[in-house]
């Protein structure tokens, strides 16, 4: 979810489809006499309906559940990200975003009408049983997931502590639908890890959440105080985040004044992020890894440093989600989560459906070992296509451990999953991971070329 923090939050009464409209009516104003007037027709068809349906239905219904159907139906229509949060749904949105999860720990998006995952969240369930990014996901406890919007699959996955949950997984390559039985935890993920590679520092961003920024700055003092000489930036499987999380990474990089992203919505109205010059890493050497996995606010800070030449981007095509969703509250304590523009890089590049290209493409190894249950990591291609889009805080069914048991985060059929040689963390091992062993390659070269005698 990317909030634009230089958009006012509208707050809307409690009758929230006849104060929604009368308050776009007056925004524009009664002068524009034919929209005013195909507006209320189309409410009193509306209200005609719902009235047959209070009359005539064969079971008794609310008047509450019928509008929030209404209003469902109507976002539903626009793109997947949009969406209707109810009272409880936008508290645990808000919490979302401090970085703590229920479910079981997948980033799910839409692909080509289907449920898609984009990305198993390190240390879960789905994670450790080897769900894979561009995995479909078919079927939640033998329920089809056909037309569901993402909001919809997201509660169905979502659940208490402990529960177990049945998932049904399409994976290409694999004729046989695999099934999963995991099982429901929380915990609170940490969206910055670090280590040193052959005096390389290397930090791994997970999320963009509240206090990405806050930590980063505090590994990258570490990574000056040990007088590293170069960084790798790696954001692969990040599926994004907070938008003001992205623009306050990628400041720390940049010099002040530079452009990092602008926004451009209805009417092409444009707002911009400029860096504010906090204190920032030398210009020394950078590469940044993204894979298919890496999504929304990982392509902005990898586009933002791209066009200016701060960093060589390597790995495989980002996801390709571009587009920016303001969380609306309304007056009774529920939300909307509207799409409300579509943001762009420095240099004008749009993201949407075509993501970010490296500079070097390095392809993840394919797998050459069988891992034991439980230890599978993701890793193949989820491309982002017509409607291709990752949910955003919101609209994300994740969560912590993988429960106890013989049977739980396993396939039910059987079959043990392949774990991926490339592991996309802080602890990944550098001799199984070939973009992160060209990263490194990279740099060292980058090194000796610089010490090279120059010719006089």
């Amino acid at each position: 979810m990317e909030q634009n923090p230089q958009r006012r939050f509208w707050m809307i009464g409690p009758m929230v489809m006849v104060a929604l409209v009368v308050g776009v009516l007056l925004g524009k104003g009664w002068e524009r006499t034919g929209h005013a007037t195909e507006t209320y027709e189309e409410l009193k068809t509306f209200s005609e309906v719902l009235t047959q349906v209070q009359k005539s239905y064969v079971d008794e219904t609310k008047v509450k559940d019928l509008v929030q159907g209404a209003i469902r139906g109507m976002l539903s229509t626009l793109d997947p990200h949009s969406a209707y949060m109810t009272p409880e749904m936008y508290k645990e949105m808000q919490v979302e975003t401090k970085g703590e999860f229920g479910g079981v720990g997948i980033q799910i998006g839409v692909k080509e009408n289907r449920l898609a995952v984009i990305a198993p969240i390190e240390g879960t369930p789905a994670y450790r049983a080897g769900i894979k990014s561009g995995d479909f996901i078919t079927k939640v406890n033998d329920e089809t997931t056909k037309d569901l919007t993402l909001m919809d699959a997201v509660q169905k996955m979502r659940g208490p502590k402990g529960s177990k949950i049945n998932l049904t997984i399409q994976r290409e390559g694999t004729p046989d639908p695999l099934q999963f039985t995991l099982v429901r935890d929380t915990i609170k993920i940490e969206s910055v890890k670090s280590k040193v590679l052959d005096n390389i520092g290397y930090v791994r961003l997970t999320q963009f959440q509240e206090s990405t920024g806050r930590d980063l700055s505090k590994v990258l003092k570490q990574f000056k105080d040990q007088k590293l000489q170069s960084t790798i930036l790696d954001l692969r499987n990040n599926p994004g985040g907070l938008l003001t999380s992205a623009v306050e990474v990628s400041e720390q990089f940049l010099p002040g004044g530079k452009l990092i992203v602008y926004t451009k919505g209805r009417e092409s109205k444009k707002d911009e992020w400029i860096a504010k010059g906090k204190d920032q890493m030398d210009d020394s050497p950078m590469i940044i890894l993204v894979n298919e996995g890496s999504a929304s606010a990982s392509e902005i800070v990898a586009g933002a440093l791209q066009d200016y030449g701060r960093a060589v981007i390597v790995g495989t095509t980002s996801f390709g989600k571009g587009s920016v969703q303001t969380i609306l509250p309304l007056g009774d304590g529920s939300g909307l989560r509207l799409t409300t523009a579509k943001y762009y890089t420095p240099k004008g590049r749009s993201i949407q459906s075509t993501g970010i290209t490296p500079d070097i493409i390095v392809k993840a190894q394919p797998p050459t070992v069988v891992a034991k249950a439980g230890e599978a990591k993701p890793g193949e291609k989820e491309g982002d296509q017509k409607q291709a889009k990752p949910a955003v805080m919101p609209g994300k069914d994740q969560s912590v451990q993988n429960g106890k048991g013989p049977e739980e985060g396993t396939p039910k059929n059987g079959t043990t999953p392949q774990a991926p040689a490339t592991e996309a963390s802080a602890d990944a091992s550098l001799e199984q991971d070939v973009q992160l062993q060209k990263a490194v390659e990279m740099l060292k070269t980058w090194k000796i070329f610089k010490e090279l005698p120059r010719a006089s």
